[in-house]
């Protein structure tokens, strides 16, 4: 199904539960620390995070969507996944958020610089700490601004290309709003605690039957088995070198969070991969989480 010259991605190269009777059996595969600490040093540059264009495969309904739809891409990084997005579908607006001003500016200039066709103009960030601040007011839909949000602050927005989600609003009418939140690598990197919080306020940003894309960390994955133990901060929650968080979901986990802030599951699995190393011809075990939720029609 791949086109030429396409690298083919698959999602079950081993069974999860079969590598968690092997790490559950041999605690030494938990020591290994040396390789994770060469990891940071090596990608410093920044220049490892490419484009997630497996993403469009993995979430079609970004490609298929309505005109004119709406993506809230959370935690947007450099722009890896939004980037993808805007070139597979013309009628896709992002908005995006990171909790770093450096980090959007960086992702503008990528998007400026892109050789597709101009894509800055379906492009607009703004600074938000998803798990401190919550969302601004205005992105969430009319009715559940008061529902949700009634003490909320304004986040620094990204000039008046903004307003076209507010004049949607009408009362007493759910208009406003996104049609997708993306959270791609972003929710393991928020303390345990508040993610309840965390999810809720993406459940309030989409309109009633928008869907959420979830994909994380998984339980026993490779870069979780080479965390020293003293780098351990909370149950499956690890504290790397440069002080962020990274937390390994397993599916139930996973499941309650989201349905606990009101969402309807649609899909939940584990992404098992094997990626070869072809320096020194070692495989690693790669697990995700991949989910899709979506915001019941009726609330």
């Amino acid at each position: 199904m791949s086109g030429e010259g396409e690298a083919q991605y698959f999602s079950k190269d081993f069974e999860w539960e079969v590598l968690k009777a092997e790490v559950e059996a041999d605690p030494s595969l938990q020591s290994d620390s040396d390789a994770w600490k060469r990891f940071h040093i090596r990608h410093s540059s920044g220049k490892f995070f490419k484009e997630r264009r497996y993403l469009l495969k993995e979430f079609p309904e970004l490609v298929s969507c309505e005109e004119n739809s709406k993506v809230l891409e959370v935690g947007c990084g450099n722009g890896s996944t939004a980037l993808p997005i805007l070139r597979g579908n013309k009628n896709v607006t992002v908005y995006a958020c990171d909790c770093s001003s450096e980090t959007l500016e960086r992702a503008k200039e990528i998007m400026e610089a892109s050789a597709a066709a101009p894509l800055k103009h379906r492009f607009h960030t703004f600074c938000c700490d998803l798990s401190i601040n919550g969302f601004p007011k205005w992105l969430a839909c009319n009715p559940c601004q008061e529902k949700f949000l009634p003490k909320q602050q304004g986040c620094s927005l990204d000039g008046p290309q903004f307003n076209d989600l507010c004049s949607l609003q009408e009362p007493d009418r759910c208009i406003g709003g996104v049609d997708f939140v993306t959270l791609i690598f972003t929710l393991s990197a928020v303390s345990f605690e508040r993610m309840p919080s965390s999810i809720k306020e993406c459940f309030t940003v989409l309109k009633p039957g928008g869907l959420l894309l979830f994909r994380d960390y998984g339980l026993y994955d490779m870069t979780m088995l080479r965390f020293e133990p003293e780098r351990r901060v909370g149950f499956r929650q690890y504290m790397r070198s440069d002080g962020t968080r990274s937390y390994f979901f397993c599916l139930d986990t996973a499941r309650d969070l989201f349905l606990g802030a009101g969402f309807i599951e649609l899909e939940l699995v584990y992404c098992c991969i094997k990626s070869a190393n072809r320096r020194n011809g070692k495989s690693m075990q790669r697990v995700w989480v991949h989910g899709k939720f979506q915001k019941p029609f009726c609330i």
